[in-house]
């Protein structure tokens, strides 16, 4: 090897220790600012974005909401769209941005469809737990109160962390996304995409269950969907609840029973003065709020309520991120 090129590996091997050691050793972020750092893992490198918020002290377990960007997005973008850091200021909550890196999607779409990335332990999904893991290492967070949330790609990928780690994480959003291996292909990707899933969501509930385990909890999920997304079909949507429904339905006696009720135990419309009318789906079983779906009329491929600087903003529907925290706040684990 030259010189030359021992001194590039040397400097990016320092870089990337660099960004290792932003958690792992060191004094935490003062509150209310950003952390940078990567996380190596056994499935390779990515990067992430920390948000301390405002009012933060060690002393004081947190919760910590997972958000993940769409194609064509960093999490400078997710952000500022979703002005989740100001939401975190607010109510006193971590919100941690994992990045897709270039090298492994040049429109930096989270690579769903992969088989190494729709089980437990592998691929992506272990890369952003592995995060969650380094995260909790170095800051007062709950283990009760972590979520996780994102739309488009980051939406159809929170599925899959819902679905393998529902140890981890509390509650989940999934936003114009899809359910949980709704496709296994590039090319069936594509196809479910414009059509719909050609999997049932019965079977990708129990699909669902068994990857984390067979766990003996309820998934609860937040489903929001534009009624005219051109990008990716409203019936994902419909298919995403269901299959979280299937994968309650297993989780709360261990069998498929029909024991969550697979029609909505309410139906509500509003609309945003202004703006956007909605329709709010709620599932509940027990006094327990299983799954909730917003259906925005008129809506196309968008983060509801968006900051209009940023692509993907629709400021005319409702506030997606103040709804989504609303709903995470009624979750969380039950940890020994």
């Amino acid at each position: 090897m030259s010189m030359k090129r021992r001194g590039v590996v040397r400097s990016r091997a320092l870089c990337l220790l660099a960004g290792l050691l932003a958690l792992s050793t060191g004094t935490p972020a003062y509150a209310g600012e950003w952390v940078h750092g990567n996380h190596v893992g056994a499935w390779g490198v990515r990067g992430f974005q920390l948000w301390v918020p405002t009012g933060y002290d060690s002393m004081t377990p947190r919760p910590l909401l997972v958000a993940l960007h769409g194609c064509l997005q960093n999490p400078d973008q997710f952000a500022g769209l979703t002005r989740l850091n100001e939401k975190a200021d607010a109510e006193g909550f971590l919100v941690l941005y994992p990045n897709q890196a270039s090298f492994a999607n040049a429109t930096q779409c989270w690579n769903f469809m992969l088989g190494m990335n729709q089980e437990r332990g592998t691929g992506e999904p272990s890369l952003i737990v592995g995060m969650v893991d380094l995260v909790k290492q170095r800051y007062a967070v709950d283990s009760r109160r972590v979520y996780v949330g994102g739309v488009s790609a980051g939406g159809v990928l929170t599925g899959t962390l819902m679905a393998c780690y529902s140890d981890v994480f509390a509650a989940g959003m999934v936003g114009a996304g899809a359910m949980y291996k709704a496709a296994t292909t590039v090319s069936g990707t594509a196809f479910s995409m414009l059509f719909g899933s050609i999997y049932s969501p019965d079977d990708r509930g129990r699909d669902a269950w068994v990857c984390s385990g067979r766990p003996r909890r309820t998934v609860p999920v937040l489903v929001m969907h534009g009624t005219e997304d051109s990008v990716v079909h409203p019936l994902n949507g419909e298919q995403a609840v269901k299959q979280f429904l299937q994968t309650s339905d297993y989780g709360d006696d261990g069998v498929a029973n029909d024991s969550i009720p697979g029609t909505p135990t309410s139906t509500r419309s509003f609309t945003v003065p202004g703006g956007r009318g909605y329709t709010v789906k709620d599932y509940v079983r027990g006094g327990e709020l299983v799954a909730r779906k917003y259906e925005i009329h008129g809506m196309d491929h968008a983060w509801p309520g968006g900051d209009s600087r940023y692509p993907f903003a629709d400021p005319s529907g409702p506030d997606a991120t103040t709804l989504m925290w609303d709903f995470f706040k009624q979750h969380a684990l039950d940890v020994p």
